[in-house]
């Protein structure tokens, strides 16, 4: 992979750095120093950010857009890991333990990146004691998603997997108003299957029974309304 060329970042995108969690803890002095270190790269919808063997190269923070962490199977399916978007990162587990993860980053939309290299990682950021601290917390937090997948995978039936799916990402990106919790991710039903391991026939037909039952409604911009009914028939991981 080859290194990826510096762009003019705006006061805006600036912003958004100083306000993720491995920054915030720092002063603005501190984070002034650091502001060099950023790259900023922009990746097409269905563009491939990085393959496993890049994951030593660079630490991740969206700007704008989404991705989908992916991992293939041994029967050659797609899975999704995660589903990144604004504000969030990725990347920093290998650059700590110098190995590779076993999964490939694609844009969902067009997306746009600041890109932390390995050895700017190493020296500015594992070097201080605000930034490891949030670096432990930022971990744990990692692994507890990665607990709640291997959750809804030891589910027995497709439903369950796909309303445990619903309900998970809806925590992540749902708000709530009068009409319940409205998830605005914009997850293709593939999307959603890949996640729960099912086919995306089954993801449509169920959408659609739980529309029909009136526990969901899909509004014309595509997001999905989460009713109290569907809450309750979900099985709590």
């Amino acid at each position: 992979m080859k290194a990826p060329q510096p762009k003019n970042k705006n006061a805006r995108n600036i912003n958004l750095l100083r306000n993720i969690p491995f920054f915030q803890s720092l002063s603005d002095e501190d984070f002034s120093d650091l502001q060099h270190i950023f790259v900023e790269r922009h990746y097409a919808r269905n563009k491939t950010i990085f393959l496993e063997e890049d994951t030593l190269n660079y630490m991740y923070i969206i700007l704008s857009g989404k991705v989908k962490v992916i991992h293939s199977g041994l029967d050659g399916k797609e899975h999704i890991v995660a589903i990144h978007q604004k504000g969030d990162f990725f990347g920093e587990m290998a650059l700590l333990d110098g190995k590779t993860s076993p999964a490939t980053v694609v844009a969902l939309e067009d997306t746009l990146i600041a890109i932390i290299s390995g050895k700017d990682f190493e020296k500015y950021l594992l070097k201080n004691d605000k930034i490891l601290r949030q670096t432990i917390s930022i971990l744990c937090k990692r692994l507890r998603e990665a607990w709640m997948m291997i959750k809804v995978l030891s589910l027995p039936n497709a439903e369950d997997r796909v309303r445990a799916v619903i309900l998970i990402v809806s925590d992540f990106y749902g708000y709530m108003d009068a009409r319940g919790t409205i998830l605005s991710s914009r997850l293709t039903h593939q999307n959603i299957a890949d996640y729960s391991f099912v086919s995306r026939e089954t993801v449509t037909r169920l959408l659609n029974r739980f529309a029909r039952d009136g526990e969901i409604e899909v509004l014309e911009n595509k997001d999905i309304v989460l009713k109290s009914s569907f809450t309750r028939k979900t099985v709590e991981l």
